[in-house]
């Protein structure tokens, strides 16, 4: 796979998922769709830590992103003088 598309589909999957840590953070366990973790029947609670692993998925999906997109150094070649 070609590293650019790589590090285009790597960041993207980090923007989902800085934008679900956010709504983790403003969103009450009793609104969130049924499908999510941490969903609670008329809770008023919000899930601070499911929004704090969010976060720390989406910096290592930029950080992994980073690295994939940097270029690949060349072997130099040693000048005997």
């Amino acid at each position: 796979m070609n590293k650019k598309i790589l590090a285009v589909l790597i960041s993207i999957a980090g923007l989902v998922l800085l934008g679900l840590a956010i709504y983790y953070w403003l969103t009450p366990a009793g609104s969130l769709p049924h499908f999510f973790p941490g969903y609670q029947l008329n809770s008023t609670h919000v899930h601070v830590k499911h929004g704090i692993a969010a976060f720390i998925l989406a910096l290592g999906c930029g950080i992994l992103a980073w690295f994939v997109s940097a270029p690949e150094k060349s072997a130099k070649k040693e000048i005997d003088t």
